[in-house]
């Protein structure tokens, strides 16, 4: 039987759909190889946010296949769906599939196998340009289907995709054209889907979607995502909800409520800004200005002093001045982010702000992303030191290769890392007490290790 690698670009719904890929290989009876060279077949689930994206694929694509010219390479993701004749051309590539066509790969993997297994098969490296199944993004059901369920993909917290597509027209944004418009998962799949991860042991489950505070509203009945959390708390075991990302207009005082409430939901919010100039939101096609921005931070800070709030910013935005990017610079300075995530801009085809005036040089995008991303870290370590001292629950992960096997890393609800100087099983609930900030992480020693040490002392 045929031995597959996924290899993951992108967000948290790319990896909930790489995910529901390798969950229906594997129950097809494919086996997972632990690297992409040894592969009999290389899935590259892919991006296409940025141009650095689409070009972070085509060297993957490039390297896999000068590694290993026999490995079947299958293109599939947003930049697939996008510019599908593009990747077909590169060498190496087998098929590409889009987003449109996702629920075939496990079809096409198998078929892949069939004809690897024909002895008078002739060179493996495939003709070009490659095979694509693309079509209309738009055309497929209204109602979000199968496969977007699992999530496990060798993670201690698995991925649940519940949400798709984007019905917003952000003039910078080209995933609406990759991922078609907002669907949803049913409730019921939903819940069942939650408690028969809770089953499995997983601990924490991240729900994702790429406009998740849309959950919902394309059903009949009309659903609240803020429902729909209740419903999860009542009816299913999970211990622990994690929200991946949502709008701030969606992040309404009763949702903040929810999550003070109950300890089973992370105190964590993803926000994206992009940009706190309202000239620049204004261009952008976004649906709030910075106040209701600022609002929304003060709710949370009032409920849950010691969350997580992060944010995705823009910079070099079309016909931004310099005045805009420092009105952003004040904007994050004053208030208690917790991390960013910068985005240089580049222009995506099809979209309105690939053709307006007043597109930013390339030495002024990188000038003032740098600039973000400094206070970017200097924001993450204020907070990361406002902790020590706190006692942290945190759930234990799977160490990594580049990780000390006398310590075990743990993520914390507000979304720290902690090294604990323990070697620790993964997927255990710790108290940890935290000591000391150092390399963006924090480091704590579980709570009865403390107490009894200082009794010693004492």
């Amino acid at each position: 039987m045929a031995t597959f690698y996924i290899e993951q670009f992108g967000c948290r719904a790319t990896q909930a759909d790489g995910a529901a890929i390798e969950r229906q290989l594997r129950e097809q009876g494919c086996v997972p190889a632990g690297d992409c060279v040894g592969a009999d077949v290389v899935v590259l689930n892919t991006c296409t946010v940025t141009a650095a994206a689409d070009a972070q694929a085509r060297d993957a694509i490039r390297k896999i296949h000068a590694a290993n010219p026999a490995t079947r390479i299958v293109v599939t993701g947003c930049y697939a769906q996008r510019a599908p004749e593009e990747i077909a051309a590169l060498p190496g590539v087998s098929f590409v599939v889009g987003n449109s066509h996702k629920p075939q790969i496990p079809a096409l993997v198998q078929s892949i196998a069939s004809a690897a297994e024909t002895p008078e098969r002739e060179d493996p490296t495939p003709y070009h340009p490659a095979p694509v199944l693309a079509g209309d993004i738009f055309a497929i059901s209204e109602v979000l289907v199968a496969p977007v369920l699992g999530g496990e993909g060798n993670h201690t917290r698995p991925t649940l995709k519940i949400q798709d597509g984007c019905n917003s027209r952000c003039s910078f944004c080209v995933i609406p054209f990759v991922r078609g418009k907002s669907r949803s998962l049913p409730v019921a799949a939903v819940v069942r889907e939650i408690q028969r991860l809770a089953d499995s042991g997983f601990r924490e489950i991240v729900l994702s979607g790429i406009n998740l505070g849309t959950y919902g509203r394309d059903l009949l009945p009309r659903v609240e995502f803020l429902d729909l959390l209740r419903q999860i708390l009542a009816e299913t075991g999970v211990e622990r909800l994690r929200v991946s990302s949502i709008e701030p207009l969606d992040v309404t005082q009763d949702l903040i409520e929810l999550f003070a409430s109950s300890e089973r939901i992370a105190a964590h919010f993803h926000m994206p800004l992009q940009s706190a100039s309202d000239r620049i939101l204004a261009k952008m096609h976004r649906w709030y200005r910075s106040e209701h921005y600022a609002r929304r931070i003060e709710l949370i800070r009032a409920r849950l002093p010691h969350a997580a709030i992060g944010a995705d910013v823009i910079a070099g935005f079309p016909g931004e001045a310099e005045e805009d990017h420092a009105t952003t610079v004040r904007f994050i300075a004053d208030r208690p982010f917790t991390y960013l995530h910068v985005f240089s801009y580049s222009p995506r085809p099809g979209t309105k702000a690939a053709s307006l005036s007043g597109q930013i040089p390339g030495h002024l995008i990188k000038r003032r992303a740098s600039e973000l991303r400094w206070l970017a870290e200097e924001k993450a370590k204020r907070f990361r030191r406002s902790q020590v001292g706190r006692t942290l629950r945190v759930l234990t992960l799977r160490r990594g290769a580049q990780d000390s096997p006398w310590q075990t890393p743990a993520l914390s609800g507000n979304y720290l890392t902690v090294l604990v100087p323990e070697a620790l099983p993964a997927n255990q609930w710790l108290d940890v007490t935290v000591s000391r900030e150092t390399e963006r992480k924090l480091i704590a020693a579980p709570v009865e290790a403390v107490l009894a040490y200082r009794a010693e002392a004492g």
